[in-house]
């Protein structure tokens, strides 16, 4: 089999699931011999049906697990794989289109490590509550729109962090990107991040101040990950890219605004925790270094509305040590 689609699930019913393979039972141009998919139940009552199954014309394996995390529900499909290549979906996404197959398997003829792809988010317009589609183009955030041979994941141990469950994409997604040799970027997306209302990273203005808690885990066992394979210099990056981050994201008026203190504060506490621990190696970046890493921080973060720096990274950073004092 050439790929198999790795999906997770959880609560999600035959009526949720049913638009991902139905849109994998439209794809044009291929076999369905030589597409699979494999889910994996994590833990829930909520079973999807034989019935429904072997419904489709590619084959379905289908897992019952002990309910641990979306991490851990997706290193358990991966190890169920058998495929050249695997790709991982939510169970409430879909193909944006009816060649998404054809052109990974186009990019699958020339062979890569990792493909990262543009991928399609469909959203609501805030006032009026159209149907609105937001293209992201390479984003290591999400797990949409990426595909990896699967020999490369097993031989070099790239799994997803049980530990995360939250910006467990991004641990995952660096990895693979920064590890492989091989690494592919396809401009044509295939991957339809789809709005559901039960989402709450869509619906709560306030999920990434909640979460940024979880970012900061998630860069910490990043840089802990690089270390440990003795990679020293994407160790370096990734720190300064999460002190820079950190520092623009906490100017934005959303961080600012004193009816968010309470996020503020306690992300701030985080994240000194997270400096004490690798300030040696923040200090000692080249500052020439950490002028390109800031200037590329800060360009994405004025286009998503920070305000003018309130105080200088030096005296927001001795802010931040007094913290753990």
């Amino acid at each position: 089999m050439k790929l198999q689609i790795l999906v997770p699930q959880y609560h999600e019913t035959d009526e949720v699931i049913r638009p991902l393979l139905d849109s994998i039972a439209i794809q044009q141009s291929v076999s369905f011999d030589d597409i699979g998919v494999i889910i994996c139940n994590d833990g829930s009552n909520v079973f999807l049906t034989d019935e429904f199954l072997q419904s489709y014309p590619f084959k379905i394996e289908y897992y019952k697990e002990l309910h641990r995390g979306v991490s851990a529900t997706r290193n358990a499909c991966l190890d169920h794989a058998t495929a050249d290549y695997v790709m991982f979906c939510d169970a409430d996404d879909m193909f944006y289109n009816a060649c998404g197959l054809w052109i990974i398997m186009r990019e699958m003829q020339a062979g890569f490590d990792s493909m990262v792809s543009m991928f399609v988010e469909e959203s609501r317009h805030p006032e009026t509550k159209e149907v609105v589609y937001i293209n992201h183009e390479m984003d290591s955030t999400f797990v949409h729109g990426k595909v990896h041979r699967r020999q490369y994941l097993i031989d070099n141990d790239l799994r997803f962090n049980p530990k995360l469950t939250i910006h467990e994409d991004s641990f995952f997604n660096i990895l693979c990107q920064n590890i492989g040799k091989e690494v592919k970027y396809c401009q044509t997306p295939f991957y339809l991040w789809k709005w559901r209302d039960e989402s709450v990273c869509r619906h709560d203005p306030k999920y990434i101040l909640k979460t940024y808690n979880n970012m900061i885990d998630s860069n910490d066992a990043l840089i802990d990950e690089f270390l440990s394979r003795g990679i020293i210099d994407k160790a370096t990056f990734f720190t300064a890219f999460m002190v820079f981050d950190a520092y623009y994201t906490m100017n934005k008026p959303e961080w600012v605004n004193q009816e968010n203190q309470i996020y503020r504060k306690k992300t701030e506490k985080r994240f000194s925790v997270w400096y004490k621990k690798h300030k040696d190696m923040w200090e000692g970046i080249p500052a020439n270094d950490k002028m390109v890493i800031s200037s590329q921080v800060r360009n994405r973060s004025v286009m998503e509305g920070m305000r003018m720096e309130a105080v200088t990274i030096d005296g927001w950073l001795k802010h931040i040590e007094k913290l753990t004092k």
